[in-house]
């Protein structure tokens, strides 16, 4: 699963998810994208699982580009402590990802094969997408409708 190699701070704050993406809201890469229209954490597994869907939908034929990384640390303390004495250790780690943010990019593939790798992909995030080709004026300016 992803995860950073070494971070600055292992115990990060759990901040806030305002707004929409200003950045990371353009295909780029690729020609099709997959984009979020809700704000969430999403955990590295569950990016992983993504992956993985888009891949067997497309038989490994067309080329998948990752556009979130999950660099922060998510903690927890074990069952039944008291209160007190710190705050818990790392437990997974996940990706912020606000409204408007270009998830997944697929290239090589047809727009039917990766309207179809998308849709999979999407039943494994726990956002709302939307899917979007390169071009549209969806996928140009990055503003979650």
């Amino acid at each position: 699963m992803l995860m950073p190699k070494r971070v600055k701070r292992r115990r990060v704050h759990r901040g806030r998810m305002k707004g929409v993406a200003t950045r990371g809201n353009r295909i780029t890469y690729g020609t099709y994208g997959l984009i979020a229209l809700e704000p969430a954490w999403i955990k590295s597994n569950q990016i992983e699982a993504a992956r993985i869907a888009m891949n067997r939908s497309m038989k490994r034929g067309g080329k998948v580009f990752i556009k979130i990384f999950p660099h922060k640390s998510v903690t927890k303390k074990p069952a039944e402590v008291r209160m007190g004495s710190g705050k818990g250790a790392p437990e997974f780690w996940v990706a912020v990802v606000k409204p408007g943010r270009v998830m997944f990019e697929i290239d090589g593939v047809t727009e039917l094969q990766a309207r179809e790798a998308m849709r999979l992909a999407s039943h494994k995030l726990p956002v709302k997408c939307r899917f979007a080709v390169k071009g549209s004026e969806l996928a140009e300016d990055g503003e979650a409708r």
